[in-house]
């Protein structure tokens, strides 16, 4: 196996990981890192390089930034690159037959779930939202579908209580890339067969920024897992009332308390946190964050913020 001839293909943090990984390893030999092209960000608009592209240049690889996957001319400057095996982690785009079929061992990619369950685009998030208590990574043989290709291993971890999406995410992007440096020697080499994906799936849609706004007809735990899941962005968020109009706040910290009453009413607000009514039970704000202001404590807000008993969010 020494000398794999490996196209790498990644656009996200959560794929530099793997990409490290591999190039560290003298048995594999990257040809061509394929990403997304630069974009603009910030205020200036000013064109950032994806992180994949500044590990690779780290590392000295050439880089491959074609604006679509399907493009012809960069299928053939792939297709002269004659890789045995093309890894994908986070790239962004669903890739083309012509693609799938170019390696002589096929496309892996490395998908942040247990597939089948979670297919799509935000696993890591809607595990959380959902209140799973276990997730894991899958090294998956890239079929036409999303996400629908045979698996070759999985690996599995804990989602701890207070896990986040950023935390998982970095936990799973490293668990993702031991996996795939331990999957690829024994698949080369015969040792792997890749079993069908034949159970029922589940599906991880894009998060939306609305899918941040708490509704408060929900269990406080239910919400509380939500906060977690779309911490950092895009973030869990109310609306408090005031003189003008509403003013969005963002949920930065919280935890279930055993109160109830009328959904979205504020039940206490003191040095303790800001308790609010739930579906069931209720939800205390720890730290919150106005529109335009600073994260800070339920102590720190509510000096200059007056809240209270009985104010509905």
């Amino acid at each position: 196996m020494n000398g794999l001839k490996i196209i790498f293909m990644g656009t996200a943090e959560l794929s530099c990981a793997s990409l490290e990984k591999l190039a560290q390893r003298p048995q594999f030999q990257i040809t061509a890192v394929v990403t997304q092209p630069d974009k603009p960000k910030g205020r200036d608009l000013k064109l950032q390089p994806p992180p994949v592209k500044l590990l690779a240049q780290e590392f000295g690889l050439p880089v491959l930034q074609p604006p679509k996957a399907r493009d012809e001319n960069f299928i053939s400057q792939l297709r002269t690159l004659e890789p045995d095996l093309i890894v994908v982690v986070a790239y962004g785009h669903i890739l083309p037959q012509a693609i799938l079929d170019l390696p002589v061992f096929g496309c892996l990619n490395v998908h942040t779930s247990l597939l089948p369950k979670y297919r799509g685009a935000a696993p890591i998030q809607w595990a959380i939202a959902n209140g799973e208590i276990e997730t894991g990574v899958t090294i998956m043989k890239m079929d036409a579908g999303m996400d629908t290709g045979p698996v070759l291993s999985q690996a599995r971890t804990s989602i701890l209580p207070e896990d986040d999406s950023s935390v998982l995410h970095n936990r799973l992007a490293q668990l993702g890339a031991e996996l795939l440096l331990n999957t690829i020697p024994d698949y080369v080499g015969g040792k792997i067969l890749p079993k069908l994906q034949l159970e029922d799936a589940s599906y991880a849609p894009k998060i939306k920024k609305e899918d941040g706004q708490i509704d408060w007809n929900r269990p406080a735990q239910s919400i509380r897992d939500r906060l977690r899941a779309f911490t950092p962005w895009p973030g869990a968020f109310t609306f408090l009332k005031t003189e003008t109009k509403p003013c969005l706040v963002k949920v930065w910290r919280a935890e279930v308390a055993g109160k109830s009453g009328t959904v979205g009413e504020i039940l206490s607000a003191d040095e303790s946190g800001i308790v609010v009514a739930c579906g069931k039970d209720a939800l205390r704000i720890l730290e919150l964050q106005r529109e335009g202001g600073r994260r800070m404590s339920a102590r720190e807000f509510l000096a200059g913020h007056t809240l209270k008993t009985g104010e509905k969010l």
